[in-house]
This record gives C-alpha cells, sequence and structure tokens, in this order.
C-alpha cells in the first residue's frame, strides 16, 4: 500500500508536447510502482496531478484556468489533494502558490518523478521541489501512446538558448540515455506488441552519448530491434546532417515524415531568435530531403510578429512557405515568455499586426496543406489502423508513412494493424481512402 495513507488513487491530466505525454506516463508507472491506483476519473482521486507546459502563455494559461476549477472541487472535498509538476511547476515554483494557494506538491522538471517521496515526506521530502541536478536518466522508462505505439525518450533538456524559448530554462541542459538502454527499451515496447515507436528529445539531431551521434544511434535501433515503425522528433535544422537524410532514405522502416521547425523566413530575425542557421541552409536540407526520398512529407512551427519583425520579413516568411510548400505547420504570434533572452526586447509588433499576419499565414498554409493533400490521391499508403473516427463509429481512422490521417471503411481490421489504403479523395487536413485487399 502507498506510504500516504490519505491517498491511494490518482489522476494525471498532461498538457504540452509528446515529451510531456512521456513523462505522465513514467510518473504512473513510478506511482503505481509504490503502491498508488491510477483512476480515470478525477472524481474518483485523492491527488490531482497536472503535467504542465510553459512553452506559450496560452498554455499556462489553460493550467490557471484548470486549478480555479480544481479549487472548486477542493471546496467539496477537502481532503482532495492537488500536485502541480512539470515546465511550469520548474519556472514559477513557490510563485504559483500565490496564483493557486490551493496547490499540495509543485515539483519541476527534474523532480515530478520524486512526487511519492513527496507524499510520503521521505527524508523530509519538501512540497516544492524545483532544483535541478536531482534527476535519475534510469527510472524514465519507455512509454505507451497507445496499445500500439509508444514513445521512447533519447535525451532531455536543451542546450540551444534560442532567444524566445524557456525549454532551456524549465528543463535543464541536454543530457542523453545512453544507446545501449535505448536499444533495450525499443525492444522491450516491440516485445508489449507495440508496432511504432517515436524516439524523442528537444533536438534529436543534437543526440550524443559517448562515441554515438543520432545518425549511428538510428542505425543501431533499426539494426538491433524488429520495430515495424520508427519516428523521431523534433529536429533542429542547424543539426540535421546530410548522413541522417542518407539513412532516412535507405531505411524503409523509418518513415518519411520529417519535422523541421523554420520559424522565420528571415535571416536578420533568425539571428535575433539565435537559431545558428539561415533561409539558404534550410532550403538546402529540405532539397537533400526531396532529392534523396520519394515520398517525403515536411512539416514545421512558425512564428509571427517576433519583436522587430517588419512586413517585408514577414512577407519573406510567406515566400519560404510557398517555396517549400509544408504538409502542415504549427503557426503561432509570438508570446514573450519571462525569463528568455527575447523577454529584455521590445515587443513592438502590435498584437492586431501579429494577429493580421497569423491569419495571413494560416490562410496561405491551408491552400498549400489542401493542394499537397491532393498530390496523395491514388497513392497506396501502409497506414496503422488508431480506431475509429470521431464523428463517425463506422469510420476508421488511421496514420500513414508521413503521418497523415486516413479515414476508411473496412471490417475485421483491428486498431494497431497496418493496412494497404489507396487514398481517394482529400481536404485540407484529412485524406479519405479504401483498403485494398489483396486477391
Amino acid at each position: 500500500m502507498a506510504g500516504n495513507k490519505q491517498i491511494c488513487t490518482f489522476h494525471i491530466t498532461t498538457f504540452g508536447c509528446q515529451m510531456n505525454l512521456a513523462d505522465s506516463s513514467t510518473l504512473a508507472t513510478t506511482m503505481t510502482t509504490r503502491g498508488y491506483q491510477r483512476v480515470n476519473s478525477e472524481v474518483d482521486a485523492d491527488l490531482l496531478i497536472l503535467n504542465t507546459c510553459s512553452v506559450r502563455d496560452k498554455a499556462e494559461q489553460r493550467v490557471i484556468g484548470r486549478l480555479g476549477e480544481i479549487k472548486r472541487l477542493k471546496r467539496n472535498n477537502p481532503q482532495l489533494k492537488v500536485a502541480v509538476v512539470g515546465c511550469m511547476a520548474q519556472r514559477l515554483g513557490e510563485e504559483l502558490l500565490k496564483v493557486a494557494p490551493h496547490v499540495d506538491y509543485i515539483l519541476g522538471t527534474d523532480r515530478l518523478f520524486e512526487l511519492p517521496d513527496a507524499l510520503e515526506n521521505i527524508e523530509g521530502a519538501p512540497s516544492v521541489m524545483t532544483a535541478f541536478g536531482h534527476e535519475n536518466m534510469d527510472i524514465i522508462v519507455p512509454s505507451k501512446e497507445t496499445p500500439f505505439s509508444g514513445f521512447v525518450t533519447i535525451s532531455r533538456g536543451c542546450d540551444n538558448f534560442c532567444t524566445y524559448c524557456i525549454v532551456p530554462y524549465v528543463r535543464g541542459r541536454e543530457r542523453a540515455h545512453s544507446a545501449d538502454q535505448i536499444v533495450q527499451n525499443v525492444r522491450s515496447l516491440v516485445a508489449e506488441g507495440v508496432v511504432e515507436i517515436t524516439l524523442l528529445g528537444q533536438n534529436v539531431n543534437s543526440y550524443r552519448h559517448n562515441h554515438t551521434d543520432f545518425p549511428q544511434l538510428l542505425e543501431r535501433v533499426i539494426n538491433e530491434t524488429d520495430v515495424p515503425r520508427l519516428r523521431f522528433m523534433t529536429s533542429h535544422p542547424k543539426d540535421l546532417s546530410e548522413r541522417l537524410v542518407e539513412i532516412i532514405a535507405r531505411e524503409p522502416r523509418i518513415m518519411p515524415h520529417v519535422h523541421l521547425p523554420l520559424q522565420s523566413g528571415a535571416d536578420r530575425v533568425l539571428e535575433k531568435m539565435g537559431r545558428g542557421y539561415t533561409v539558404e541552409s534550410y532550403l538546402k536540407i529540405i532539397e537533400s530531403l526531396r532529392r534523396s526520398l520519394d515520398y517525403v512529407v515536411i512539416t514545421t512551427d512558425l512564428i509571427v510578429g517576433f519583436p522587430t519583425e517588419t512586413e517585408k520579413e514577414f512577407e519573406q516568411t510567406l515566400n519560404v512557405v510557398r517555396r517549400v510548400r509544408y504538409d502542415s505547420a504549427f503557426m503561432f504570434r509570438y508570446s514573450v515568455r519571462p525569463g528568455t533572452i527575447a523577454a529584455g526586447y521590445e515587443d513592438d509588433v502590435s498584437e492586431e499586426g501579429k494577429i493580421r499576419r497569423l491569419k495571413k499565414l494560416i490562410s496561405l498554409q491551408q491552400k498549400i496543406g489542401y493542394e499537397q493533400n491532393q498530390r496523395e490521391i491514388n497513392q497506396l499508403r501502409q497506414s496503422i489502423v488508431e480506431g475509429a473516427s470521431r464523428r463517425d463509429s463506422k469510420v476508421l481512422r488511421a496514420r500513414t508513412e508521413g503521418n497523415k490521417t486516413v479515414l476508411f471503411e473496412a471490417e475485421n481490421v483491428s486498431p494497431g494493424d497496418i493496412v494497404p489504403i489507396r487514398i481517394t479523395s482529400a481536404d485540407a487536413y484529412t485524406l479519405h481512402g479504401r483498403m485494398e485487399v489483396s486477391n
């Protein structure tokens, strides 16, 4: 039984990226190993855990809103405990108590797996823990996203310090798992029936442990495991090598999807962002990918309204988007993150100007995304079945090699099956097709 007699059950809500999902899975494993029971409903939980994100202000405001709702729950159940963990906990620390004094435990990114110690007050463990240098990389286990897909963390933290980004401050400097451990983690997921695995890192391309770099790690995973489908994210353009492109092109089990954040199409803005590459060097990577691979899906991240971005520089971003022709993009207007270098810049692009630019960018990308998806029509895509469509239980949802959602109808198909689907139509976001049955 768990050491804290008042807390037997817990519920986790995750905000943010795949890394946070993987962290939540590891934390849940740690909790259950110590005797706590995970429950699907907040109503059944003695402890509510919010695993948080700080990448943008909107992500933190969602957590603040959720904490307001939880405050009402706690009025009705004074025994209910609340833990805020992860990036927002790391950034704010005890300051969070001024906003939400009903929070009982605050654990940063290096300490969130010590939550059971805090609950049980082992060795006087405090309720607010945000110091770096305490993380035990060995306890970070591979995690299942679904029974057939999973995440393997290859590194944590980031050394890039892009001027707008809070990640290095809330997740610390880059630390890597050993290649041997990563290979073993992939094997263990495959043994449990997982058929698609994503290798995770803030910047997978900069992975290095002893003498193994990221291309060598990919080769080891492919050569030493039976994983049917392998993905990775996120890539940083300044570290994506020609050797990595060659490996993706050579290995059919590495899925042909590269998420390559551009952020801006203006060299001066990229320099001010601290990105470490130029538009020209970025475009050379794109050209190499498309020259080397018969089929590749390229997605990106874009920020508009960065401090001092001019209208002309914004138009340069639009021009790069037109040239690259991304399949999809995450697009944001710049928001100040306290503690970053850019927080010291004058935020001189008006909110009205940011919104106008963002709408224009989204409109352009929707048009390009639609056109890119039309090129999928009549193609045969090996797709992993995820389950029923959210809107129609009779329609199945799958994901192609290029990480695109495809809807189709079929019988005698189960989640986790990899099936050939002929694409018959498409809109800007979704493909539609039919499963081809071999004679």
